[in-house]
């Protein structure tokens, strides 16, 4: 009892005391100082090579930390997670967070060179923190102009970004407050889309009051525009039923064929009367349909979109006010959603969304992304998502604080002056 035993290979290199502590320390320092040419307006890209092969052109802290291998290090872990941590929490920021938490390890470093305990410069930090957070609560001021603060947030968050306008400043802004509740002061980002084409500029990004799905209708010579349309949202596929477990269908002679091909079109028949009697005008199904089914809803003026995702059937669902329907049995008028249905071209006829539009509730909106390369799709996707996240803050928050530094620099005076009622050790580490 008491004994201490080692755990793993004796003969592997290990660091023990402040060794360890200063080795980590350096790990820190070292990603950070990687990081640092990528902050600011100012800030370069980087590019990254997985390793198989897919290229990534980003400045986003977070994009990059996670597309470098990290795995040998669990110190380099901790700040992977710290930055996915801040990504998920605030939206931006992920590239100062690193680089602050070098900044305050590397001041911790030279505290304990002086002899003091690490507990003690943790205990330091902590009531750094509280008389920081306590300090800018105070020097905060209300937000009066909403729209306005947003706006400015957007601008600032995009102007160190590949997608930096004011333009997709504005975009976002929008898609924030069609989503937004006002009562509860919140946002629920997922009601905002990002959908992509790649083509024409960043410019052409544009915002939809609905849900935009990246295909056209199944059949060329159905309807393009449906008014006040009833939606039939699917999720069970299009086709007769199969046995759930593992069969072979013999098939001896033409008549058996045929009687095969009788059954078949009953059952797609008998799905299309489902679908009529609920008085339903437009189809969107999660799984795909045959060419005989297509033809069929063509027929029956059925207009359809097939592998719609599951992702976007359930904002439709929201959108739309309608039920996802898992059996043909359950389909009802009252399960049914009511919208605008159009099909559109982007900048050519082979491009081709299906756009689905309430005008009434607009619950949910996208944003259409284009640009000239996948590259530049992706980075500015990622780039529109910290706008978004940024401006869900100001809505969540009441008050602001002044930026250019001038916040930090009042923080740290105030903590100076409090560090004088501390203790030595604390003092010492407030200070830092």
């Amino acid at each position: 009892f008491g004994q201490s035993f080692q755990v793993g290979d004796s003969s592997a290199p290990s660091l023990k005391g402040k060794e360890c502590i200063f080795a980590s320390i350096s790990t820190v320092e070292s990603i950070a100082e990687f990081l640092r040419t990528s902050l600011g307006p100012t800030g370069m890209d980087k590019i990254l090579t997985s390793p198989d092969g897919n290229i990534t052109v980003t400045n986003d802290g977070a994009t990059i930390l996670q597309e470098m291998d990290m795995s040998t290090n669990p110190i380099s872990q901790l700040i992977v997670q710290l930055s996915q941590s801040q990504d998920e929490e605030i939206g931006d920021g992920t590239t100062s967070i690193v680089i602050l938490a070098a900044a305050i390890l590397r001041q911790a470093k030279g505290l304990i060179v002086k002899g003091i305990h690490p507990v003690k410069i943790a205990e330091g930090f902590a009531v750094a923190q509280a008389k920081a957070e306590e300090h800018l609560r105070r020097i905060s001021e209300p937000i009066t102009d909403l729209k306005g603060f947003m706006l400015k947030t957007a601008k600032t968050t995009l102007s160190s970004k590949i997608a930096s306008s004011a333009e997709l400043a504005s975009l976002c802004v929008e898609a924030v407050l069609a989503v937004a509740d006002m009562e509860r002061r919140d946002v629920d980002l997922d009601l905002i889309s990002i959908q992509s084409r790649s083509g024409c500029s960043l410019s052409d990004t544009r915002l939809i009051a609905g849900i935009v799905i990246n295909k056209p209708f199944s059949h060329p010579q159905m309807a393009k525009e449906i008014k006040n349309a009833k939606v039939a949202l699917l999720s069970c596929p299009f086709e007769p039923p199969k046995l759930k477990t593992k069969n072979t269908l013999v098939i001896k002679s033409a008549e058996e064929y045929k009687a095969l091909e009788e059954y078949e079109r009953e059952k797609f028949a008998e799905m299309i009367r489902s679908l009529r009697n609920a008085k339903a005008d437009v189809v969107m199904c999660q799984w795909g349909f045959d060419d005989e089914a297509n033809s069929l809803l063509r027929e029956a003026n059925l207009p359809a979109v097939r592998w719609v995702g599951g992702h976007e059937l359930g904002l439709m669902a929201a959108h739309i006010s309608g039920q996802i329907i898992a059996r043909f049995e359950d389909l009802t008028p009252e399960a049914l959603g009511t919208a605008d249905v159009r099909e559109e071209a982007l900048t050519t006829e082979s491009e081709r969304i299906i756009v689905v539009e309430n005008p009434g509730k607009r619950r949910s909106v996208t944003i259409m992304v284009r640009g000239s390369t996948d590259y530049v799709i992706d980075e500015a996707k990622r780039s529109i998502r910290d706008a978004l996240c940024a401006i869900r803050n100001v809505l969540v928050s009441d008050s602001i604080v002044y930026g250019g530094g001038s916040a930090e620099v009042s923080v740290s005076n105030r903590l100076f002056e409090e560090s004088k009622l501390c203790g030595a050790e604390v003092e010492s580490a407030m200070r830092s």
